[in-house]
């Protein structure tokens, strides 16, 4: 990969959805901190563009998707700002030269300045990390595609419910042009 043109997206890997005892734990999160952590030092030992793509709500559930909101309400809220569970693990914390791309819908890329941001760095391809597959995973990897972008998930670094929705989307990943690795075959 030509490492001037790369960029590193660490998607939702928030408290409220990686640590077990969390309000909306997805499984398998936690396990791939380790895999991040490793690319993650890579980006930074090269000065490369890391982004930590999050997801944000208003307490109120008033930007949620719709078939979230009753559960928000009335059951448990989660990523809200400025409560502990909307921020990053403390594994993955971004320092002071690293993007910070807030989204409250699945995709990085919806109503976000993040291709904007790419454009200006020169950015070609990107290489994604995060949680969870069938939604902002997916999202993200699916609009990348459609804007141009070359793309590279790492599946040992990225995670789901279930190890059937994790394959289930890997392979419509790899459909379309996406390519699917574990970290240990990643070249930057």
């Amino acid at each position: 990969m030509n490492s001037s043109k790369v960029a590193l997206f660490i998607i939702d890997m928030q408290k409220d959805f990686v640590l077990p005892e969390s309000p909306s734990c997805i499984t398998g999160a936690n396990a791939t901190i380790p895999s991040i952590v490793k690319i993650l030092n890579e980006f930074r030992d090269r000065e490369l563009p890391i982004f930590h793509i999050v997801r944000e709500y208003r307490g109120d559930g008033s930007d949620i998707e719709k078939f979230r909101l009753k559960e928000f309400v009335e059951k448990k809220k989660y990523a809200v700002p400025n409560t502990s569970g909307c921020e990053i693990v403390d594994e993955l914390k971004p320092k002071d030269n690293e993007y910070r791309i807030v989204k409250n819908r699945f995709s990085g890329f919806m109503n976000t300045e993040l291709d904007f941001m790419l454009r200006r760095l020169e950015i070609s391809k990107i290489i994604i990390t995060g949680t969870q597959y069938p939604n902002c995973v997916r999202a993200t990897a699916f609009d990348a595609v459609a804007l141009g972008y070359d793309v590279t998930v790492v599946t040992d670094a990225t995670s789901a419910a279930t190890e059937g929705v994790v394959m289930a989307n890997i392979i419509d990943l790899q459909n379309i042009g996406i390519n699917c690795i574990k970290s240990n075959e990643l070249e930057i």
